[in-house]
Parts: C-alpha cells; structure tokens; sequence
C-alpha cells in the first residue's frame, strides 16, 4: 500500500500525511512541483520526529509515478465519483492517490486513474480535508487487506 500527493500545496495537511504513513508503515509518493518547499518547517512541525521513519519518493510528475510503480492500481480520492470508499474492494498493493488541496487533478489525471473513490458526505457540502480524507481511506485500505501495523511493532 502507498499513499501519493499529487502536487500538495499546503505544508501542514502534507505534514500530517507523512506522519500518518510513517505511523501506518505505508510508503509515500509526492507528485511535485509542491506548492511549498518540501523542507518547509511547516511540514515539519506537522510530521514532528516521525519524518525519518517514513519511505518517501519524489516524482517529477504524474508520469514518473506511473513509471515507478508499474502495474499498480492507482485509485483516486476525487469528489467526482459515485463509487463509495467503504464499497471498494481494496488490494494490498493499491496507491490512494490525493490531489491538490486547491483543485484537486486535472481531467488527464483523473482519467488516467484505475479506481475512481468518494467518500459519502452530507448534501450541500463540498469536501473534506485532504489529511482527513487520506487518513478515511488509508484506514479503510488497511482495514480491508489486513496492513495494519501490530501494536508495539
């Protein structure tokens, strides 16, 4: 399992991301440019110590990831999908890509896209935090395919 930001613009939500994979024992892929720069102290007063437990990659753009990781299914957190997260069949070497805070992925990206996900959210209302969304469906993942780290491990 692998979480990915897609072009991340705010320090404190990638901040909080990275500590949650480095927490959940799951690698992280950000799909730069960043809208910050990546040693921004932001991001590490949100990833406190953790950051040096976490498996980071960088990748120039969404094509890189593509190439790296080859043969995995990339499923997208996206607020243009019918499909609910808690109704998706999870595999234990899936990517949860998030896009950015400020709009999301671009329609190539999206299409590009094996699984497009949503989380189910009252009427009226737009989206979700991106560290709050990413937290939901990592869990879930997790849940479904048994990655939980044990405790104490």
């Amino acid at each position: 399992m692998r979480l990915a930001l897609y072009q991340p613009d705010i320090p404190q939500n990638t901040g909080t991301l990275m500590r949650l994979c480095a927490c959940m024992g799951v690698a992280m892929d950000i799909i730069e440019p960043c809208g910050f720069i990546l040693s921004d102290k932001n991001l590490k007063r949100a990833g406190m110590d953790y950051l040096d437990s976490l498996d980071l990659t960088r990748h120039a753009d969404f094509g890189a990831l593509r190439r790296a990781q080859a043969g995995r299914r990339i499923v997208l957190l996206t607020t243009k999908s019918q499909q609910s997260f808690l109704d998706f069949a999870f595999a234990p070497d899936d990517i949860l890509l998030l896009g950015r805070e400020s709009a999301g992925v671009p329609d190539d990206v999206h299409t590009a896209c094996d699984a497009p996900i949503t989380i189910p959210m009252a009427a009226g209302l737009r989206s979700l935090n991106v560290a709050i969304s990413g937290a939901m469906a990592l869990s879930e993942a997790l849940r479904q395919t048994a990655q939980f780290p044990q405790a104490g491990s």
